[in-house]
């Protein structure tokens, strides 16, 4: 059964490394995660928005999927299911559905909003044993139609939202979902330090795994990052191996158009690229 992911990000926290949220978007790219997650005895998080719900018909359907797949494929390692972004109405809608860890996107909201709101979903959250993250300064770049510029968070916003008994925080430091443009500035550890020395052994969350390079990924986890989400980077893998299976004629060759067939390059190429983040941010061999 999915399971809570407070326990894993302060495991990940305390050892100096990084559990990898990896958004799952069908069956496919769920059965790649978790087997490259089992391969290499690394705790995961399948991380789930609310367009990958709907796409998927519904958080139920996601929850019955995966809880079938750990049964049916043998999954051992820690498996933490998430609400990615959730809206204060999809953060119920996940808990009802059997969810076992959420994050209520507040970052839209003023400070105020945010906390009255955070604070109502700390309470019901861990009447019922779920993780709570929570987000401070938006993310840039567009995710699931929610777009923002990437500000970074205020630090003293972050100890309130921090003081509020959040499991882990996401706090913008110039991330941004998506790719990351030619010009972009890169994070600002100054901006991490802060938060650090605010919300103290805190579990911090960067969203934008994407194009990150390898050194800063781990300057930000010797600062406190417990947990990386990485959607993008599969998702150009996938379509490339599938590009390439198409363009060499191999859907023509036999029975190649089976779905089966033709989704298989791309569910490879999903788990090469989940292979290198585990080993990126230092979870195998944790579970």
């Amino acid at each position: 059964m999915v399971i809570s992911a407070k326990e894993m990000l302060q495991e990940a926290r305390a050892g100096k490394y990084a559990v990898a949220q990896i958004n799952i978007n069908n069956l496919e790219w769920t059965k790649s995660v978790l087997t490259v997650a089992e391969e290499l005895r690394s705790p995961i998080i399948l991380g789930c928005t609310q367009g990958a719900g709907k796409y998927m018909t519904g958080y139920k359907t996601v929850v019955g999927m995966v809880n079938g797949m750990l049964e049916s494929m043998n999954i051992t390692v820690p498996v933490a299911l998430h609400l990615d972004h959730g809206s204060y109405e999809h953060c119920y809608q996940c808990i009802d559905a059997g969810f076992m860890s959420i994050m209520f996107d507040g970052s839209s909201y003023p400070i105020e909003e945010n906390v009255a709101k955070t604070k109502e979903l700390v309470e019901v959250c861990h009447k019922k044993g779920i993780s709570l993250e929570a987000e401070v300064g938006a993310i840039g770049g567009d995710e699931d139609g929610v777009a923002a510029q990437g500000e970074c968070a205020d630090p003293d916003e972050c100890k309130r939202i921090a003081d509020l008994g959040i499991d882990f925080l996401a706090a913008g430091i110039g991330n941004i979902h998506g790719q990351y443009p030619a010009n972009w500035k890169g994070l600002s550890f100054e901006t991490l330090e802060a938060i650090k020395e605010k919300v103290g052994d805190l579990p911090l969350v960067l969203h934008g795994g994407t194009g990150i390079p390898e050194d800063m990924i781990k300057k930000a986890i010797s600062l406190g990052v417990a947990k990386i989400n990485v959607n993008t980077e599969c998702q150009l893998s996938f379509a490339a191996a599938t590009r390439k299976y198409i363009e060499e004629g191999r859907d023509l060759q036999g029975k190649g158009f089976d779905p089966r067939k033709l989704l298989l390059p791309g569910a490879e190429a999903i788990k090469e690229t989940v292979r290198q983040k585990l080993t990126l941010f230092g979870s195998v061999g944790k579970a």
